[in-house]
């Protein structure tokens, strides 16, 4: 694919109980020839710890792991290195884990069975500061009836119908527009949306604002 390993290519912490997942998921996608792992994980507080030291560009979590788990571990990995976007690769494909996820920090959330280019093609997502979900779960997530927004949430995309710009929300808020962005990056993700605007649309019409 044209980059060569170490040379931009983008750097990822594989976290697994199962050592023959990593060892898969990783030749996999060093095959890419864009990506590069450089840390595997066997449990939560493995991966942490390895974020923290190797400051990777993506950590590829699993969710059920023992000890800290896969949810824990990404809301730690997202405190303590904000530069890192994590990618849950779960066999789990439960609405009420993808919401979990989200709100811990997780730019996606694919499962294990994915094809191998289209979990690269969601690592680049990833990496580029895209949200990546998987469709079907993104939409039974939407559809198992609870509004998965917080009340903050809820508040930042009514006045993004508005139209307003992050700074004119933060204002009427008193937030900072940092902590208002990140409102609305979970917001995003939890409605599967391209972007704040459609996940404002979305919302009103689930009645969830």
């Amino acid at each position: 694919m044209g980059t060569e390993p170490g040379a931009g290519a983008i750097r990822l912490v594989l976290a697994d109980d199962q050592a023959m997942v990593r060892g898969a998921l990783g030749a996999l996608l060093e095959l890419e020839g864009d990506l590069e792992v450089v840390g595997e994980a066997g449990n939560g507080t493995e991966a942490v710890a390895l974020a923290a030291s190797l400051k990777p560009d993506v950590v590829l979590m699993d969710i059920q792991m023992p000890g800290v788990d896969g949810i824990e571990a990404t809301r730690a990995v997202r405190e303590g290195c904000p530069g890192t976007r994590v990618l849950i690769v779960t066999t789990f494909a439960r609405p009420g884990y993808l919401r979990a996820a989200l709100e811990a920090g997780a730019s996606g959330f694919v499962v294990k069975d994915a094809p191998a280019e289209q979990l690269a093609d969601a690592v680049r997502r990833v990496h580029a500061g895209l949200r990546v979900v998987d469709p079907a779960l993104a939409e039974a997530s939407l559809f198992d009836g609870a509004n998965p927004l917080t009340e903050r949430e809820q508040q930042v995309l009514r006045l993004t119908l508005d139209g307003r710009p992050v700074a004119g929300i933060a204002a009427e808020v008193f937030l900072s527009a940092g902590t208002v962005r990140n409102h609305l990056s979970s917001a995003i993700g939890k409605t599967g949306a391209e972007n704040r605007s459609q996940a404002a649309q979305m919302a009103r019409q689930k009645g969830w604002i």
